[in-house]
């Protein structure tokens, strides 16, 4: 008794620090998000002043929020120091929820004012920002002549088709970077008028465009490169598909094969007809035509079956699911589900044979399948006769009256039972058998 009374004192030493640790936390939480409230309160102001009050709605609407939920922050802790006596578990569950409003608040208030915080930099730092994007714009205006020269090049080389990979031109990249010129001064403008969301607009806008002129810029000279590689590609396709078309000419030309000699040639020839090309496309097609003469090559040159070889596998095939089902419809009563499945698979797969064309290229599959078909209604053969091996008697001599019991456990006429039960296959079943030879 000594021992249980001083764990239960432990025990409950345990609990009243815990609830005492969690009060505490609870007075600390409570008095710090008040706090970050009041700040909060006081950074709104200013980031409105600086931005305008739609930049900072949504720090509006989640302070709001805040001060509402914090109520019953308050109206909780309240509670714990009335003069109503309280529970250990009433104050305990009070003192949870209250830190659980105060770390929502918390969170609530970091995130808006985070992303409240990103605007309030930019719009700070918008004179420097404003200075790089006037360096940014001189040094794009430098490159228009060189990509206007290099676009002026392509076009002797390359197809309208071609070039519509760099999607725009000089001429657009120079007006994107005049309008993004007037998004800055508008910007300067609009902040010198004390307007600071009309001049972060005309910032972020002028910034945007910026970006847009220096990937169409950076465009142009990509494509002449990649123009250039996949040309290298190209001509090492065409040297390969040449060496195929040798090779195929001296090999089984099948009607197959003689069409994908004569697809590739003639992409071959088209790839070669003008100075001006899309060395994109033209690989595109040479590849699939080279590969289609791959492919029908490889097909010309597999042996094809004999269709006498098909055929006696097909015999093959049905005279092993003959003499399969003829023991397993013999004795019915003696197989098991494995002997049953084989054999209903190999049915299954023999109608499917049955359907197959008959063409060279079917051949192989013809001759797989129906190997399969065999293999399956050789293993129903086995397994119908382990069944009925581990079924019958050592001593059966299938005869009529050994002199065994039947299945009533009476002699004579269970000899003739215990055959023809398995026979019937469960037609007539236990005593009705017995009574029928009785």
């Amino acid at each position: 008794m000594g021992f249980w009374g001083r764990r239960d004192r432990a025990e409950q030493q345990r609990e009243d620090a815990a609830d005492t640790e969690l009060s505490r936390r609870a007075r600390a939480a409570l008095i710090a998000a008040d706090e970050r409230i009041r700040t909060t309160g006081d950074e709104l102001a200013f980031a409105s002043a600086e931005l305008g009050d739609a930049a900072t709605a949504e720090l509006r609407v989640g302070l709001a929020s805040v001060r509402e939920h914090m109520t019953e922050a308050f109206q909780l802790h309240q509670l714990n120091h009335d003069h109503l006596p309280d529970t250990p578990e009433e104050l305990r569950t009070r003192n949870a929820r209250i830190v659980q409003l105060c770390e929502w608040a918390e969170s609530v208030l970091d995130e808006r004012t985070s992303a409240l915080q990103a605007k309030i930099e930019r719009i700070r730092r918008a004179p420097e920002i404003l200075h790089r994007l006037r360096a940014d714009i001189a040094a794009l205006r430098e490159r228009l002549p060189e990509a206007r020269a290099t676009l002026d090049r392509l076009a002797e080389r390359y197809t309208p088709e071609a070039l519509q990979r760099v999607r725009m031109t000089s001429g657009d990249a120079e007006q994107l970077l005049d309008f993004a010129l007037q998004s800055a001064e508008l910007s300067e403008r609009r902040a010198a008028a004390g307007k600071p969301e009309d001049a972060m607009l005309a910032l972020e806008s002028a910034t945007e465009t910026v970006r847009r002129a220096g990937s169409i810029l950076d465009g142009v000279d990509g494509f002449e490169i990649e123009a250039l590689r996949t040309q290298t590609t190209l001509a090492e396709v065409v040297e390969d598909s040449r060496g195929d078309l040798v090779a195929a000419r001296g090999e089984r030309r099948t009607p197959e094969v003689e069409a994908a000699i004569a697809r590739l040639e003639a992409e071959l020839a088209e790839t070669a007809s003008s100075q001006r090309r899309d060395p994109f496309a033209d690989l595109a097609v040479v590849s699939a035509a080279n590969a289609a003469l791959d492919a029908a090559r490889e097909r010309a040159n597999r042996p094809v079956v004999p269709v006498e070889q098909v055929q006696h596998a097909v015999a093959a095939a049905d005279h092993a699911i003959g003499v399969a089902s003829g023991l397993i419809e013999g004795h019915r009563g003696w197989i098991g589900a494995d002997a049953r499945t084989r054999l209903a698979e190999a049915r299954r797969l023999r109608g499917e044979l049955a359907a197959m064309p008959t063409a060279e290229e079917a051949r192989d599959e013809a001759l797989r399948l129906a190997r399969r078909i065999s293999g399956l209604a050789d293993d129903a053969l086995r397994l119908a006769q382990r069944d009925i091996d581990s079924a019958r008697p050592d001593d059966d001599d299938w005869g009529w009256g050994g002199g065994r019991p039947g299945p009533g456990g009476r002699g004579g006429g269970g000899g003739a039972g215990s055959i023809l039960g398995p026979v019937i296959g469960g037609v007539i079943l236990g005593g009705l058998l017995d009574d029928i030879f009785d």
